[in-house]
């Protein structure tokens, strides 16, 4: 077993996004869904969702707020329709995001969390997310394995800041050592949580194989920690 693994671990946080689930079919194809039903036109998909993911990257000082999302939403829209910034657009496409058809499970998800279920760890979710979480993972079926869903609108910081690891084992009632996060960004899951006194492990399925600090399916986290 993984050497970082070796001090009994008795909860697990996990990030959402890209960790739990993806948006479906693509951010961009939900955007152009969303602005056609409201009446905004029709969009290619593909654009949009390049147009999305450069602003993504190039985010600064992104609190995940309500007014966050309509600045970046505004921005990708930018050139593709007169009024780029219209609340009717954007409260299209944030109430989509809202609803499960906008996202898919990932297929280990629910597998890795039974296994770990049955290990008796205990389970939340930590992640950079809005007042829409919570609901959206009900409605997926998922929020019947964690103790709590802590998403940073409600948390001190956005991860990495570790305050919000903190909140997390102080809302578990454990100390940090005690908890494992895992997410799939080296630095806001992994680098965030370590500062905060957490264990972390990375989660990359794109990766051939797993290794020390890394995981490429969450069905490997009951064999790392079967033998704790």
């Amino acid at each position: 077993m993984s050497e970082h693994l070796r001090a009994p671990i008795r909860a697990i946080t996990l990030d959402a996004g890209g960790t739990l689930l993806e948006p479906w079919p693509s951010v961009g194809q939900v955007y152009a869904d969303a602005a056609a039903d409201a009446g905004f036109g029709d969009f290619n998909a593909v654009e949009l969702n390049d147009r999305f993911g450069a602003l993504w990257r190039r985010r600064v000082a992104f609190d995940y707020s309500r007014e966050s999302w309509a600045r970046l939403v505004a921005a990708t829209m930018t050139g593709l329709t007169p009024n780029p910034a219209a609340p009717e657009l954007f409260d299209a496409i944030w109430q989509r995001f809202a609803e499960a058809r906008s996202w898919r499970v990932f297929p280990d998800v629910r597998p890795g969390l039974d296994a770990l279920i049955s290990l008796g760890i205990r389970l939340a979710v930590v992640s950079n997310w809005d007042e829409r979480l919570a609901p959206l993972l009900q409605d997926l079926e998922l929020s019947g394995y964690f103790e709590f869903v802590l998403p940073s609108i409600d948390s001190p910081g956005p991860k990495p800041d570790p305050r919000i690891f903190t909140a997390a084992a102080d809302l578990l009632g454990l100390p940090p050592e005690a908890v494992l996060h895992v997410g799939d960004s080296a630095q806001e899951d992994v680098a965030g949580a370590i500062a905060a006194g957490l264990k972390a492990i990375l989660l990359d399925r794109a990766a051939n194989q797993s290794r020390a600090g890394r995981i490429c399916s969450l069905t490997e986290l009951r064999d790392r920690l079967a033998d704790r």
